[in-house]
Formats: C-alpha cells, structure tokens, sequence
C-alpha cells in the first residue's frame, strides 16, 4: 500500500509542476539541453510502461507503439529514438494525447501495483519513482530556462520565491586530515553511482560554511572577473570569450542595476541570497580569485553534516568517475548513470527545487562544465 501512495503522490506532483504553464509552454525547446515540458511527461510515463508494465504485467496492451521512438531518451538497449535536439519538433503527439497516456499507464500501473510483487520489482518501481523525481526537478529547470529566454521573461508563479534563504555570515570549519568513509551505506533507495563505499585519505583542508552570495559574486564581477584571463581555466577563459559571457544565467542590467530572472518575472537581485546558476568555469574562477578553491567531492561529503546544504547544487573540484567497485546492472537499466562517466564535474547537496526526500549526503550530481541551468552555486574550500 505504500508503494502505491508513493506511486500517486510523486505523479502528482509532476502534475502539480505544470500546473501554471499554458498549452504552448509545453512544447518549446530553446536549446538542445532543455527538453519540453510535455516531453518531460511523457518520458517518465514511458519508463513505468516499458520497464514494468510491459515485460511483467500479464495481459497489458501497449498504449501506442510509437511511443518507445518519441520517448526513449538515451537507452540504446532498447530501441532506436528521437535524437535530443529534435524533442521540440514534436508538435505531436499534442499535450491532451500526453495527458491520456498519463492517465491510461497510471490506471494500469495502480492494478500492476495490487498484485504481489519480487523484491526485485519492487525495486524498480522504486527506481521508477525517484527517476520520475529527476525529472521533476528537470522540469523546474527547464521551464525556467523556456520563461526566462521567451522576451517579454513572463511570470510562472508570482508567489513563488526562488531566490532562498539568505546567506549567513560566513564561517571555515577545519577538517582533520584522515581517512574517511565515502559512499551509500544504508538501507534505503540509493543510485547505483553513490555505491561502492570506501576510504578516501585526506590531508587537512577548511570548507565555508555557508555558500557564495549574490553580493560576493557582485564583487568578482566588478573587479573584472570576467576580463581577466589569470583566474580561468583555458577551456573556462575560451567559454567566456564565445559565449560573451559577463554575469550569472538570468542577470541583466537594466536601468543602473542588475535585474535577475525569477519565478516572478524579471526582479531586482537580491544581494544576500546565495548565486545562482552558475558554470563550473565560472565557480572555479570565482574561488581562484578568492586565492581559494572548490571542494573535491569526498571533502564537501566528510564535511556536510557541519554545513548548510540543499539550496543550490554545488560544484566540486571532482571528475564524475566510478566509485571503486563500480559495476553496472545488466540491460537498458545498467545505461542509467555509468556511461556517463566522462567529461563531467560532479556536484554536491541539492536545490531548492530538489524534491522531498530526494536529497542525500552521498547523491552524486553530474553536468558538463559549462552548463548553468540548473540551480548550481559555489561552496569555497582552502
């Protein structure tokens, strides 16, 4: 019964995400990193059909076959699909076919629910249930990038905030240098990437406390962070230059001041809150003209008991590279994180659009460098 609880409330929540949009902001994609809304739907209504119903629910009648083309996202394993950058071609199927799709696997998926279950399917309406989460927050994310891009930057919910709480003042916390445990080790849901738990050595280092504000970053900005090659690394310095890149994402001057795009529409930035949307270039930039640096992500994970964490996904010092021990599952469920493995900067803690429940000290992020979208800030560390 639980289960089926839990089914039901994180499916409404993704609901619950679109509910300010209208028709059309379902089916815009900027770029080829934001996928549409409707998309977003879709696919997490896809995963419990092609990975439950289908294979284990006797009897069930697919909802259309060209489904599987329209919404696999990256599983080679298990078929061929509509290539990224073309989701937002997809005027059809329309928003109302979604919905019904929605509604059809979700009608079936209460009777699969009912019936007894292995542990091992268990497990994957679990994993299920915590992809469609991933997804949730992708949503977020991405009908804030196709709001903020559209230009009259309209409002998705004039009483929702999305600046967070406001930054204490600032404190470094030392951190003996040791061995430490890093890695899942309990006994709930966990991705097959937080696995593997083992020692890491490391030498002593202090971690902020507190996160990077709006003012802070302000003052990097001012001194000519942005013009000056010394703080950047070559790739980060040739991103800037083209990109012509001078703020955070969502930052533009206007009238003597800067205005920032928010969940209100456009709004004055709000000095005290921590920055947001920010690449890993420019993070590391910004604490290399601290005379500091970001944490590896085995230092942000020692330390994070003692910190305030869970507003902004930050960056870290760390490639996203195997735990030790790393295998990965057999079939299309084993492409789910491990080939992903290169190029990549793994990120600690959580966002304020983060689900419930869906943060851990052990959750291992991961983007490509440049990217700013999601709701990405800087820790420093010495």
């Amino acid at each position: 019964m639980q289960l089926k609880n839990n089914y039901e409330n994180v499916r409404k929540r993704s609901m619950q995400i679109c509910a300010p949009l209208k028709t059309e902001d379902y089916v815009v994609q900027p770029v080829v990193d934001v996928s549409p809304p409707k998309w977003h739907l879709g696919h997490t209504t896809w995963f419990f059909e092609t990975f439950l119903l289908k294979p284990y629910y006797p009897g069930y009648t697919e909802f259309d076959p060209d489904y599987n083309f329209v919404f696999n996202s990256y599983y080679e394993s298990v078929g061929t699909r509509v290539i990224r950058t073309d989701r937002g071609n997809l005027s059809r199927p329309a928003v109302e076919d979604i919905m019904q799709y929605r509604e059809y696997v979700d009608t079936a998926m209460q009777g699969f629910l009912d019936t007894p279950l292995s542990p091992e399917i268990k497990a994957l309406v679990v994993l299920g249930l915590n992809h469609e989460e991933q997804h949730q927050e992708l949503l977020y994310t991405d009908i804030k990038y196709i709001l903020g891009h559209n230009p009259l930057m309209p409002a998705y919910d004039k009483q929702k905030s999305d600046h967070g709480a406001l930054v204490a003042p600032a404190s470094f916390i030392e951190m003996a240098a040791g061995i430490y445990q890093i890695g899942y080790d309990g006994t709930g849901f966990c991705f097959d990437n937080e696995l593997g738990r083992h020692s890491v050595y490391l030498q002593q280092y202090e971690i902020c406390t507190q996160l990077v504000s709006n003012r802070e970053y302000l003052d990097f900005m001012e001194a000519g962070g942005y013009a000056d090659f010394r703080h950047w690394h070559a790739e980060g310095w040739d991103w800037v230059k083209n990109n012509q890149v001078k703020a955070p994402l969502y930052w533009h001057f206007a009238d003597g001041q800067w205005m920032q795009y928010t969940w209100q529409g456009l709004q004055p930035v709000v000095a005290d809150a921590p920055v947001c949307h920010i690449s890993y270039y420019e993070a590391a930039a910004y604490a290399a003209w601290k005379g500091m640096r970001l944490p590896t992500e085995f230092e942000w994970e020692a330390a994070a008991p003692a910190l305030a964490w869970g507003q902004r996904w930050e960056w870290t010092e760390s490639a996203y590279l195997p735990y030790p021990g790393f295998t990965k599952a057999p079939g299309a469920i084993g492409e789910y994180n491990g080939k992903f493995m290169v190029s990549q900067m793994v990120l600690r803690g959580g966002s304020e659009v983060t689900p419930p429940d869906h943060s851990r000290i052990t959750y291992r992020n991961f983007f490509h460098p440049g990217l700013r979208w999601q709701f990405t800030g800087i820790r420093l560390a010495r």
